[in-house]
């Protein structure tokens, strides 16, 4: 005796979503037609189905791969290291659009670690910052992470790096308060003289940052001019990643 209708489609798109799930690289729709053994109409119908669902997703040529229901699955039960390699097409994305280098960062141990770095494409300003910490109240990674309540001060006096570094903690709330408003934050030669960075938070299932994602250079050419367009840029892809993570608070500030 035949499965009813309903049921013989939910079989098939089982089939469909196991062979995308288990596959070792992402699959073409010729290869999921062949292993399903169904006839194009029907697998493209199913696969529609299961993308609209977020089940399914494609990359940039097409093929087929596992969605964002089992990204933020596995996010949810693993650890920084999986972080690093869900961001890794964010990084990449804003790498390529600001040619800056990249980072994301997460609070550890009074400080911000970073975790993950996409290279500036210029000579200058191609340090590595991966594994190093860097103070919360001078770095704009620190400044989201104090701002969206993911990170708290030690008692004690805030230390000056140069010049720029603010030290005084009420004028520092004031600056937090303002990243909260707008949505990142700025170091402006606060961590070190002739370099600028903007980060904008990064969230998963709970209302506090789980991480920031930061764009930096050289002040002479992250000018003022192009702050605005790089803190929306930075902004749109900790939001894109943040609801991968399974976020579901939407935008925080408008640049």
């Amino acid at each position: 005796m035949s499965s009813p209708a309903g049921t013989q489609a939910v079989d098939r798109a089982v089939r469909l979503l196991t062979a995308i799930v288990e596959a070792p690289a992402p699959l073409e729709f010729s290869d999921l037609v062949a292993s399903a053994g169904l006839v194009k109409s029907t697998t493209s119908r199913l696969l529609q189905a299961l993308e609209r669902g977020a089940l399914v997703s494609r990359t940039d040529g097409g093929k087929y791969k596992p969605g964002e229901v089992f990204i933020r699955y596995a996010w949810r039960s693993r650890g920084d290291g999986d972080l690093v390699e869900i961001a890794q097409p964010f990084l990449e994305r804003l790498g390529a659009f600001t040619n800056e280098t990249i980072n994301i960062g997460i609070f550890v141990r009074d400080a911000v670690e970073q975790i993950a770095q996409v290279d500036s494409t210029y000579l200058l300003g191609a340090t590595n910052w991966v594994g190093r910490s860097v103070p919360l109240h001078c770095s704009a990674l620190g400044k989201v992470l104090l701002a969206y309540g993911s990170a708290l001060l030690r008692p004690g006096r805030l230390e000056k790096l140069t010049p720029k570094t603010i030290t005084n903690k009420a004028l520092l709330e004031v600056q937090l308060s303002k990243v909260r408003e707008q949505g990142y934050a700025v170091s402006n030669e606060e961590l070190e003289e002739g370099l600028v960075a903007i980060a904008a938070p990064v969230f998963a299932v709970g209302p506090n940052a789980v991480a920031a994602l930061s764009v930096s250079g050289p002040t002479t050419r992250l000018t003022e001019s192009r702050l605005v367009e790089v803190a929306t840029a930075c902004m749109k892809e900790a939001e894109s990643l943040s609801k991968v993570l399974g976020s579901t608070t939407g935008k925080v500030g408008a640049a």
